[in-house]
């Protein structure tokens, strides 16, 4: 820094012959930037020219002008963060202590004088350096830099952290002073707590999914090959005597057929556990695609009766199967077992 100051002031003299070839000798500033305390840094036009398309435009105006000293102001900053964006234009460089001092002036400054590499810099200097007392001012600067990628983690910041920064400063300030980015703010809480619960949501029905879908595997297994005590009519179930480890929700899907096939009140229309297990029929019955060789339980006959009736809610049926086929697929590509969800509850509710 002390360095490029001494090159801008013409205080060090670039020597002509140099020890590299294709060494240029760096030309006398020609243009002066002025600061806000009336402070003056030398400067070279083309460098800012380049650098900055709003710096390019500010000296060409000047150099239309009448005057031979040309002027370029840098105001609302202090000197040295002006100095630290000068430097920046020079050498696309900046310094983790520059950043730490001069953070937000440079945002400002790169946004204003349109320089997108300082401004990327900056933004992800500043997400970093985010603490509870600071970050109120910088989602404003980010607001009015046109920073989205800093304005986002400040509000993650604020959301996650709200009972600490309603005590700052900068935030009573912000009350009293910006009620519309106040209100921005409560907005993003409430639709971040609403993304929230439908992602619980969505998640929760999943889990339901996935475990109605082993428990059509299961179904399918008990009928077919028979598990500890539940079994076709032409396999002795007693060969199995320890539990079964192929699914989680095999010992409460048999208490359930053995429920089932005792329970009394079946014939008028059964109890709870029975309704259950009419369900996991039908569920099957809408799943399973070779009803004429299936030895689930009245899987043909519920294959028919569908293809006869159409009930009201038979729309609602469909999405139910089409979510657990869909599970099922993808449970299928995960071996894993998931954890016991409401449906091996009921299952082993007995």
């Amino acid at each position: 820094m002390v360095q490029l100051k001494k090159v801008l002031s013409g205080e060090i003299k670039l020597k002509k012959n140099l020890s590299f070839p294709g060494a240029v000798v760096m030309p006398e500033p020609d243009v002066q930037v002025i600061t806000s305390c009336g402070s003056r840094i030398p400067a070279h036009s083309k460098i800012l020219a380049s650098a900055s398309p709003v710096l390019e435009n500010i000296v060409e105006r000047r150099q239309k002008g009448k005057g031979s000293e040309r002027k370029i102001p840098i105001l609302g900053v202090p000197y040295d963060a002006v100095s630290v964006f000068l430097q920046y234009l020079y050498s696309s460089e900046c310094g983790e202590d520059q950043m730490d001092k001069y953070g937000m002036h440079l945002l400002a400054l790169s946004h204003v004088y349109m320089v997108p590499q300082l401004k990327q810099v900056c933004s992800k200097g500043l997400s970093q350096r985010l603490n509870v007392e600071n970050v109120v001012d910088v989602l404003q600067l980010a607001r009015l830099c046109d920073a989205p990628d800093l304005h986002l983690k400040c509000m993650r910041l604020l959301s996650n952290k709200f009972k600490a920064v309603e005590k700052t400063e900068g935030w009573r300030f912000l009350q009293n002073n910006d009620p519309y980015l106040e209100l921005e703010i409560l907005q993003f809480f409430d639709e971040t707590e609403s993304r929230k619960k439908r992602t619980r949501r969505r998640r929760a029905d999943q889990n339901l999914y996935v475990q109605l879908s082993e428990a059509m595997d299961c179904l399918e297994h008990i009928c077919t090959e028979g598990c500890t005590s539940v079994g076709p009519y032409n396999m002795d179930p007693c060969k199995h005597k320890g539990p079964c480890t192929k699914y989680s929700t095999c010992h409460g899907l048999q208490l359930l057929i053995k429920h089932f096939g005792t329970c009394a009140k079946r014939a008028n229309g059964g109890c709870s556990h029975c309704k259950r297990m009419w369900q996991l029929f039908k569920l099957h019955s809408s799943i399973c695609d070779q009803p004429d060789e299936c030895r689930v339980p009245l899987c043909r006959q519920f294959k028919l009766k569908a293809n006869q009736v159409r009930r009201g809610n038979d729309a609602q049926w469909r999405l139910l199967v089409k979510k657990v086929i869909s599970a099922k697929t993808v449970s299928s590509l995960s071996l894993p077992k998931m954890n016991k969800t409401p449906v091996d509850q009921h299952l082993q509710s007995f």
